[in-house]
């Protein structure tokens, strides 16, 4: 059976973690990754929010990126297509050999988020052994099948969720507000870029997901 998995990678542990040290406030959102063996793995690259002053020289010398190429710059955000070298090599293992897909992986605040489409259950149970056995922190957060994967859709990841109920109840979304978006952020311990990129990511899904989703069954009944 197909599986769905999302979990968390220490940014130590995994890619970016010179450039994350040296820009701690920036997100990098990967659209999507290639891997041609375990130990070469090919991502496409978002850069948002932060200094993008240097970000492509701090880049260069980060000791996880092999390569890296600027293929946009526009306003508040920057586009590169990266090769990442073994510091990612349990991406290229799921990718390479497990035949797995990386739906979504964002970097904030110290950790990566991902999510992985798996084509077999047992792939899910070969990257943990791989992470054991290659000494990488994979914290599963989450396990879903194919069959849920419509209702997973229309979910928040457990941060957007978080953000989202916290603005909520401690009014940041009430007028005038009670709550501004950096004491909003220092309450839930994440950047204030963090907390932007995490409200940006769940309006995006809630307006897909939901809004969207229902104007093409509109459309579709007529």
């Amino acid at each position: 059976m197909s599986t769905i998995a999302e979990f968390s990678i220490p940014v130590a542990e995994f890619a970016l973690h010179d450039t994350l040290e040296r820009r701690p406030d920036m997100v990098f959102e990967v659209d999507r990754v290639v891997a041609h063996e375990t130990t070469r793995v090919v991502p496409f690259v978002r850069a948002t929010y932060g200094e993008f002053e240097g970000l492509t020289g701090i880049l260069e010398d980060d000791t996880s990126v092999a390569e890296v190429e600027l293929l946009a710059d526009v306003e508040g955000e920057r586009f590169y297509r990266m090769v990442w070298s073994d510091h990612a090599q349990i991406i290229g293992y799921m990718v390479a050999e497990l035949g797995a897909t990386i739906q979504e992986a964002t970097a904030s605040d110290d950790e990566w988020h991902l999510r992985v489409f798996f084509p077999e259950r047992r792939g899910l149970s070969a990257a943990n052994e791989y992470a054991r056995e290659n000494e990488f922190t994979l914290d599963v957060t989450r396990i879903y099948g194919v069959d849920e994967l419509e209702e997973a859709r229309h979910n928040l990841s457990e941060g957007q969720y978080e953000a989202l109920t916290a603005g909520v109840e401690r009014g940041y979304y009430d007028i005038p507000r009670e709550i501004n978006a950096q004491e909003l952020a220092d309450e839930l311990g994440i950047s204030h870029q963090a907390l932007s990129e995490r409200f940006r990511r769940a309006t995006k899904n809630l307006v897909t997901n939901a809004l969207l989703v229902d104007e093409e069954r509109e459309d579709e009944g007529g």
